[in-house]
This record gives structure tokens, sequence and C-alpha cells, in this order.
């Protein structure tokens, strides 16, 4: 779906971010500050318990290390998402959440899977392949900038370093490109001048009829019509007048 609105700031910009950052970090406060342990309520696989950490694991980290890699990632990309997908924004993140929590619960490894890098990649994918598609040049432009600054997350989808949840993250990676095939978004309708359309013919632009084939400015001799013309007569004074 297109519209002829542009992209524009508005406070889920920045509400969204914050929320989403200050959620994980109260978790991790009360964890340490009450010494309880989270861990439990993760996505444990094909058990049916396990099916709470589809909604509560994005909120739970092993460690202060877990906590602050996943911070800035999560507070950057849902401020890329809300700013550029306004319309599609929520739902992205509610179904991202959702869909990556149970693919992840379908396919991982018997143990306790949490953390906030499962939505992050929904949001890296999503962004990156609904630019490609949409074909927007600000759009284009953004994924580009998402494969270089988070390009290497991509090694992460596979079983490279141990205790990490690739699954997790292989599950998000999915979602995000399942999402930006099927969420319908609002972009700008690109303007487009006369030069760029397809029916354009050169001899019929009234600008190029003023230079030659060489691009020389050709200069008009010729009066334009209705040309209004002004003459002065001057009268002599009478001898003796002052």
């Amino acid at each position: 779906m297109q519209s002829n609105e542009h992209f524009k700031f508005s406070n889920g910009v920045v509400l969204a971010p914050l929320l989403a950052v200050l959620s994980i970090w109260t978790v991790f406060w009360v964890e340490v500050k009450f010494g309880i342990n989270f861990n439990d309520y993760g996505i444990y696989p094909r058990k049916l318990s396990g099916l709470q950490g589809v909604v509560l694991s994005p909120f739970i980290h092993g460690s202060v290390e877990h906590l602050y890699n996943n911070t800035i990632p999560l507070a950057i990309l849902t401020a890329f998402l809300f700013y550029f997908y306004q319309t599609a924004a929520l739902r992205v993140f509610v179904f991202g959440v959702l869909i990556s929590g149970l693919l992840t619960w379908l396919i991982a490894r018997p143990s306790y899977h949490i953390g906030a890098s499962g939505i992050i990649y929904v949001l890296a994918s999503f962004i990156f392949f609904k630019g490609v598609f949409a074909k927007h040049f600000r759009l284009v432009a953004l994924s580009l900038v998402v494969v270089f600054i988070y390009g290497s997350m991509l090694w992460y989808i596979f079983p490279v370093k141990e205790n990490i949840s690739w699954e997790g993250h292989l599950a998000g990676f999915i979602t995000g490109f399942l999402l930006a095939l099927t969420i319908k978004v609002r972009v700008p309708v690109e303007k487009k001048y006369d030069w760029e359309r397809e029916d354009y013919n050169e001899e019929n632009d009234p600008f190029l009829k003023h230079f030659d084939e060489d691009g020389n400015f050709i200069e008009s001799t010729e009066e334009p019509e209705n040309h209004i013309q002004i003459k002065y007569h001057y009268k002599k004074n009478n001898e003796g007048d002052t």
C-alpha cells in the first residue's frame, strides 16, 4: 500500500525504544535486587510449560553483558521501525515476538532460551527485506545501513558459539522475512519529474528548445506576442524658457 504521506517523526520513535530498553533493564534490576532468577520463565522447547517463555523470554537476560549486548541494537532497530514503518510497527513487534517465540519453541534444543535477541533478529530481518521489497530509495538505503551495522549478526543464526541460542536467532530471522512478505506498509510516493516518465519526449520539452544539439543556449531574436513597447518623445523647450 502506498500513500502520499512522508516519513514523519512521532512520539513512538522515542517512546517505543525507551519502553523496550527500560523493560528489560527493570526486569534484570528486580532479579539482582531481590536475588531472583527468572531463567525458568524462558522458552523451553516442546514442553507445554515452556510456552510461557514465548512472551516472557525477551525480558529475561542471564548477565549484564548479555543485557548490554541486546540494549543498543534493540533501541536502534526499534527506533528505525517506528520511524520508517509507523503504520505497521506495532504489528511487526507483537507478531515478531509471538511467531519467533513459537518457532523457537518448536525447533530449539531442550534448554531455557532467554533474551531479546530473538526480536532483534526479527527487526533487523524485517527492516532489511522490507526495504528491498518496497524499492523506495530511502528504505533501500535503510536496508544497507542495517547490513553495514548489523551484518555480522548473520553468523549467529548458525551454531558457531556455545551458550548462544542460535535457534532463537534463526527463528527471529525467518520471522522477520515472513513479516516483510506479508505485512503491508505505507511508503511515500516518489515524485517523478517529466523527464523521468516513460512517455517523455525531448522534442516537446519547452525548456530544451532553448538549447541546440551541442547544448549551447539559443538566444531568441523574436519578440514575444503581446510585447509592449514604450517609446519616449522629447520636446525641446522654447528659447528663453528656463
